[in-house]
């Protein structure tokens, strides 16, 4: 995922358009967040999302941003990070937030 640095660094820029902010924050919270939307140990399932909902997210934020912002935050970020993504406990919230609603929706069914 070395793709994630230049869409940090896209995030940052003035250049970058309003929607590609807003699919960018969504792609870095996703992919800092030390919590998958799909646990790992679940088989098969828990490796669904590394494999394609981390890339669809990527793709599409990159298609967001315009070619030359992009071009130039992807040259800015070329040894950013070097030593392995950062893990953020706060960017695990967005994902803590879906499993508790999707909790939520279960209990209600089940007993309302």
């Amino acid at each position: 995922m070395q793709q994630i640095p230049a869409v940090f660094l896209a995030f940052k820029d003035e250049d970058t358009p309003v929607l590609a902010k807003v699919m960018a924050s969504i792609t870095l919270c996703y992919a800092l967040s030390p919590i998958d939307l799909i646990p790992d140990f679940i088989p098969v399932l828990g490796y669904l999302d590394d494999v394609i909902l981390l890339p669809a997210l990527l793709a599409l934020t990159i298609r967001l941003i315009p070619k030359e912002v992009w071009e130039r935050n992807r040259r800015a970020s070329a040894d950013m990070w070097k030593g392995g993504k950062p893990k953020r406990w706060y960017y695990a919230l967005p994902i803590i937030a879906v499993w508790l609603l999707t909790l939520w929706l279960i209990i209600r069914t089940i007993w309302f």
